[in-house]
């Protein structure tokens, strides 16, 4: 599939061919059923749908939702973006070195295990050991009777749901053991077994594993990059070894249906993340939605959303199962977002496009070995601004404007692209409107790479008067691909939205509010001030005793909401004040000496590489009183003449070895910049 070229002709032909797509809406006996009682996964139900099927807290009664509870202070740490699972009465949630157990009804704490104590000092471990695994980022999974919780050493255990005592410990992670693999996704319970995807940093190979739920016997694994004889391989070369570290972690929930006998997940990069010059070819199963047998492991299908991936571009929003309606039948269905907001569809039975597919010619670079196509869904509209909207902006003088799926180029190391966003950030899907509500960030990057192609330059580097960056949420049709409504925000990003059968959209905010939105519209209709600082997870919702609660971890504690509850707005956290506009940001340094290259230490690679940058100033932003003679030193390869970015002064062209000195008598903020690549720009502070 990968490897076929589909004409954009025969795609428009397929549109003919292809009926409506509609959702319908999923019923109570479905192996995905809508969450209601319970929230038994940290998306809500198998599917990762985040909706809940209650709707006693809806339009007409949301002037009445106030607080219900507020559990105790989290030990250590916050809970950042964990997720809420409730059953049982109990809800269950990550933060920091614990796995937390609360009264669904009352907050009240009924455990709390910290991962890692030994069993002579429970409660106490040591975190300073890599062997002590933190609990995973996003929550627990719970069924028969155990919590199942993955961890950032690559371990999973197995506590008892009453009690939280540790029944099992399970390595999933690559032997020999060594820092660098772990568990940031929940784990997924279905058929009696749990699984959990391996992220890694770079040097490994992600990997599903599957493990016994009451045992923790390890059931079977199956890795994102095949091995030799495994089907795949051949799209790897022959030549060299680069399979062995070829990426394809998995950092987030999976999704399940028993019924079907498959678990799912979306798999991640490349590795190198910039650079394919050494694995030419399709690099299966990177940047890929794929179907597991629930008891074997064994691949049943896979859809590639990006060949040969080389943009840091992996699948990072869990995917999500729904029902379509096509051509008259009902089609059991998967959406999977790619990271620069195009939504993919798929038949979650065969793997097979809802929707017909076009490739489309990408850039190309011969070194990277780029292949010529890569697929988009025929009709489907993008979340994210590509070039032709940056092109409205003013790009920094010297830079040039590409595209989605512009090459990291030797060639052109002054490129701009727009940034794979669609990260982390968990979708929802209401079967009521028919819509996925997904958030992003829109922003330009600086995208380069080094020489040495395991090098990895992330962000590129500082790019003064680059085009502010902005956060997106949309709601995109399940039907068409097209976007019905989008929000754009500034600052940090609202947590992942809560759908109901109330009509609702739920989500947790930086300024500290809670807020309820019109699940057709956006439109906000209410909001309660937590006085949190930060914001929250995503929430959840569940039923207690007839009354409906919503359930979010913020930064130090839970809180729920329910009708009438007794506890009201609290004051809005206080602020930190912001700093002045301006062209530069980070640490000011004082001296009088630069350098024009800068040598850099890579350690993102599971080890340390040295590279010198020939377009970057050491140090970027210097100060120097009035009186004080600079001085420039060429410490790079190539010939540079330092400059002021307004022509008022200049240096003599500096090869390599070769100074410059300017005396600044007159204070003030100087941006100067390299004559010949004018892109590589600092800042020099002139105080009295």
């Amino acid at each position: 599939m990968s490897n076929q070229f589909r004409s954009v002709i025969a795609g428009l032909a397929a549109v003919l061919a292809v009926a409506t797509v509609a959702v319908t809406v999923r019923t109570q006996t479905s192996a995905q059923a809508a969450a209601a009682k319970e929230w038994s996964t940290v998306n809500g139900d198998l599917g990762n749908t985040r909706y809940s099927a209650l709707t006693q807290i809806n339009k007409d009664s949301l002037s009445k939702l106030r607080g219900a509870w507020t559990s105790a202070r989290f030990d250590d740490g916050g809970g950042g973006r964990a997720m809420p699972v409730v059953k049982d009465g109990l809800l269950f949630i990550t933060a920091g070195s614990y796995v937390y157990a609360y009264d669904a009804k009352t907050g009240a704490t009924v455990w709390k295990h910290q991962t890692g104590a030994s069993p002579a000092s429970p409660g106490l471990g040591d975190f300073t050991r890599p062997e002590q695994g933190l609990p995973a980022r996003e929550g627990v999974a719970v069924g028969d009777g155990m919590v199942y919780v993955g961890l950032s050493n690559a371990h999973v255990v197995g506590l008892r749901e009453k009690t939280g005592e540790q029944v099992w410990d399970v390595y999933g992670g690559i032997d020999p053991p060594r820092p660098g693999q772990g568990v940031s996704g929940a784990p997924v319970y279905a058929g009696g077994l749990v699984f959990v995807g391996t992220s890694a940093d770079p040097g490994f190979r992600g990997k599903v594993v599957a493990v016994d739920g009451k045992t923790g016997r390890k059931v079977w694994e199956w890795f994102a990059v095949p091995g030799p004889g495994e089907p795949g391989h051949e799209t790897w070369p022959k030549d060299n070894d680069s399979w062995k570290i070829g990426g394809g972690a998995l950092w987030l929930v999976g999704a399940a249906d028993p019924d079907l006998g498959l678990v799912y997940f979306g798999t991640g990069n490349g590795v190198p993340q910039y650079a394919g010059d050494l694995r030419a070819g399709d690099n299966l199963y990177l940047c890929s939605v794929v179907a597991l047998d629930i008891k074997t492991g064994k691949l049943k299908w896979y859809y590639q959303t990006i060949r040969h991936d080389i943009w840091e571009a992996d699948i990072a929003q869990s995917p999500v199962l729904f029902d379509a309606q096509v051509g008259g039948r009902t089609r059991k269905a998967i959406a999977a977002m790619r990271t620069d907001g195009v939504l993919f569809t798929l038949d979650r039975e065969t793997g097979k496009p809802l929707m017909p597919i076009e490739e489309r010619k990408v850039p190309q670079d011969a070194r990277t070995h780029t292949v010529p196509t890569q697929p988009y869904p025929l009709g489907a509209e993008r979340m994210l601004p590509d070039c032709d909207e940056w092109k409205k902006q003013s790009i920094p003088k010297g830079f040039l404007l590409g595209c989605f799926f512009a090459p990291a180029s030797l060639d052109v190391p002054n490129l701009l692209t727009p940034a794979w966003g669609m990260r982390v950030t968990p979708m929802a899907y209401s079967p009521q409107t028919g819509y996925f509500y997904a958030l992003g960030n829109a922003a330009l990057q600086w995208f380069r790479r080094a020489e040495d192609p395991y090098v990895f330059i992330l962000g590129g580097g500082r790019v003064p008067g680059v085009p502010a960056g902005h956060g997106v949420m949309a709601a995109i049709d399940g039907r068409t691909s097209k976007i019905v409504w989008k929000k754009e925000f500034s600052g940090a990003r609202p947590s992942g939205a809560l759908a109901t059968a109330g009509g609702l959209l739920f989500q947790t905010v930086p300024d500290g509010n809670f807020i309820a939105s019109d699940a057709k519209t956006g439109e906000v209709v209410w909001q309660f001030q937590t006085g949190a600082t930060g914001g929250g997870g995503p929430a959840a919702s569940y039923e207690v005793d007839g009354e409906q609660y919503i359930a979010v971890g913020m930064r130090n504690t839970v809180m729920a909401f329910k009708l009438g509850g007794s506890i009201g707005p609290q004051p809005a956290p206080e602020q930190a004040p912001r700093p002045a506009p301006s062209l530069f940001a980070g640490p000011i340094q004082d001296t009088n000496r630069i350098e024009v290259a800068s040598y850099v230490r890579d350690s993102s690679q599971g080890g340390t590489r040295m590279y010198v940058d020939e377009y970057a100033f050491s140090v970027y932003r210097a100060r120097v009183k009035a009186g004080t003679t600079v001085r420039w030193v060429n410490n790079g390869r190539m010939n540079h003449t330092i400059a002021a970015e307004d022509g008022s002064w200049t240096t003599s062209r500096l090869g390599p070895l070769e100074a410059a000195a300017i005396t600044f008598d007159k204070p003030g903020e100087y941006t100067y910049i390299s004559k010949e690549y004018p892109w590589q720009k600092a800042q020099l502070i002139v105080t009295p």
